[in-house]
């Protein structure tokens, strides 16, 4: 219980600092900056896992599947990748949500920051009740494998037409019944006063719709890190480490979505994988090393064919 106090407060801290000293004023994240804070993420998440190793190998925290240090490590590395690799989808519609209600680039961390605040708590719920789930149902590791295999097939053959619009979706057409929306902008605020009316900003809408389909989002990645690890901690932090580092990788990747167009096939790809696997925990034990290879490799040709593809 100690180290996930500490873990969370942590989180709080850095959060904190984010809003109130790197960030206080509003402004544009260039893309060198964006770069240096991805670098530093997914820095800490590797070195991260040495931390796994340690917490493990000195038993300083709960660990019901008995897992070995190195064993730890590596499936907090492997969630770690999941839930980033399984971002990239994520931060194409996060693009369009921003583009559609016109944000301006100065405000669009403001917007983020919120919004993986948010997520941070809707994954925490949904990671807690998936982990009961699996625990207390074993024929729900079929349930999820399954809904994974789905996932990948509707990808594979989502037709280039489906293009989702923000504006006409449940989400923003519920939220205008609901409260009064402006479409005029007031600096970094999410709400404003109209003639003795609070309306919602552009920036409030953005938010709201951003949470709710980072939700729908999550209904993807956190059965896929499950059939990884159903050990709580594991999946928890990989979790918190993939969203932490995902607004920077917004700025980074914002401008060079494009280059990326292949990147799809290798999410298709990991999510068939641990679906396979999912339904096949009860039978066959794959090696971590296994998993991690094929996350590892799925993404690096992903990569590297759409880059080529681009030259």
């Amino acid at each position: 219980m100690i180290v996930w106090i500490i873990f969370i407060a942590s989180i709080v801290l850095f959060l904190a600092l984010d809003l109130g000293i790197f960030n206080k004023t509003p402004h544009i994240i260039s893309s060198k900056e964006a770069g240096i804070w991805t670098g530093i993420w997914v820095t800490l998440s590797f070195v991260f896992s040495g931390v796994i190793y340690w917490l493990y190998g000195n038993q300083y925290i709960s660990n019901p599947e008995n897992y070995e240090p190195a064993i730890a490590s590596m499936k907090f590395i492997t969630g770690y990748l999941i839930e980033l690799s399984l971002s990239v989808d994520n931060i194409f519609v996060i693009a369009v949500i921003f583009s559609s209600f016109r944000i301006p680039q100065k405000y669009q961390h403001r917007v983020l920051f919120w919004g993986i605040l948010g997520a941070i708590v809707f994954r925490g719920l949904m990671i807690f009740f998936g982990v009961i789930l699996i625990n207390k149902f074993s024929w729900m590791t079929y349930i999820f494998g399954l809904f994974l295999l789905f996932t990948a097939g509707k990808m594979l053959f989502k037709k280039d037409e489906e293009q989702f619009n923000p504006k006409k979706s449940f989400i923003y057409r519920t939220l205008r019944k609901i409260m009064p929306i402006t479409m005029h902008m007031e600096k970094e605020h999410f709400f404003v006063k109209r003639r003795h009316i609070t309306a919602a900003t552009p920036l409030f809408v953005a938010l709201i719709v951003i949470e709710l389909m980072d939700v729908l989002f999550a209904l993807d990645s956190v059965p896929a890190i499950l059939a990884i690890t159903p050990d709580p901690f594991l999946v928890f932090s990989s979790n918190i480490f993939a969203i932490l580092g995902l607004r920077s990788m917004y700025f980074f990747l914002s401008h060079m979505l494009n280059k990326f167009a292949h990147l799809e096939f290798s999410l298709i790809a990991i999510l068939t994988f641990v679906g396979i696997k999912m339904l096949l925990v009860h039978h066959i034990k794959f090696p971590e090393w296994v998993s991690l290879g094929f996350i590892a490799l799925a993404l690096g040709i992903g990569i590297v064919v759409s880059l080529r593809s681009k030259d």
